[in-house]
């Protein structure tokens, strides 16, 4: 059975759009794992502020999709005040594909 096309498939094809959309995604998966470690460890946005030496509204704009100036330094010090591990993957853009292509499959 043959899938219809939506709007946002045909934006997708789109370039531009494209890498917009892939770069906010990014962000907001960043910004939602910052969240959840900060959630498994028990800790208000206040509690892990003062572990890792910053403010409140800084750890708000951390979990904010909005937010894209994460560094390796500052994620690596939230794993830790949140008692995680730090793991970057990067994902060969022909794997991504392949993953994209037999989810649209199902």
């Amino acid at each position: 059975m043959r899938k219809n096309k939506t709007y946002m498939d045909k934006l997708l094809t789109e370039k531009g759009f494209r890498v917009k959309f892939d770069q906010e995604y990014q962000n907001l998966c960043i910004a939602e794992q910052i969240a959840q470690a900060r959630h498994h460890a028990h800790l208000t946005q206040s509690d892990l502020a003062k572990r890792i030496n910053t403010t409140k509204s800084a750890i708000s704009r951390y979990e904010n999709a909005g937010y894209n100036k994460y560094g390796v330094a500052l994620l690596s010090r939230i794993a830790k005040a949140c008692g995680a591990d730090l793991k970057i993957n990067f994902v060969c853009r022909e794997s991504r594909k392949k993953y994209q292509k037999a989810l649209k499959l199902k």
